[in-house]
């Protein structure tokens, strides 16, 4: 993925895309650009199949998407209310899902939302978080709001940091 279109822009316009019509355009100009590469099918890969490699591997480890391929919708919306901000113990107050820009994750928005999340890691909040703070966005366990306190303690983590 080139890192020079995953940037502060491209993390911007995700977060302004239903407010603004210059966000959206940006959105699908990065999204649809090559990346250079091609898949073993020989077709030109995009930043979009990019994103969605990179999120499966990232965060879909236990929905069995195969190293190499792209994040489905239904891969991201069963991970999606598993990501946080901190340390293990879920913290309600640092749920990642953007609740306000991600009601629902369906077919029309699945890899808007894994390209927030890359986004966010390469250029957001999220990485200046990561280099100033410490903070580390970590997948939790499948259902954190229905889970006893002790089952959060207990719970298996997976951080993704900055290096």
């Amino acid at each position: 993925m080139s890192d020079s279109l995953i940037n502060r822009d491209f993390y911007e316009a995700i977060v302004r895309f239903e407010e603004d019509e210059k966000s959206q355009e940006y959105y699908y100009k990065i999204m649809d650009s090559l990346t250079g590469k091609k898949d073993p099918d020989g077709k030109e890969e995009t930043v979009r199949d990019r994103i969605l490699k990179a999120y499966a591997v990232l965060f879909c480890e236990d929905t069995g998407v195969m190293p190499g391929q792209k994040a489905g919708v239904d891969d991201v919306a069963d991970t999606a209310d598993r990501l946080y901000i901190g340390s293990i113990g879920y913290d309600p107050g640092h749920w990642y899902r953007m609740k306000y820009h991600f009601p629902v994750i369906d077919d029309d928005n699945y890899d808007r939302f894994a390209a927030l999340v890359i986004a966010d890691l390469n250029a957001g909040p999220l990485r200046d978080a990561a280099v100033n703070d410490g903070d580390t966005l970590v997948v939790g366990e499948a259902d954190p709001l229905h889970m006893t306190r002790k089952d959060r303690m207990e719970q298996k983590v997976k951080t993704v940091s900055i290096s």
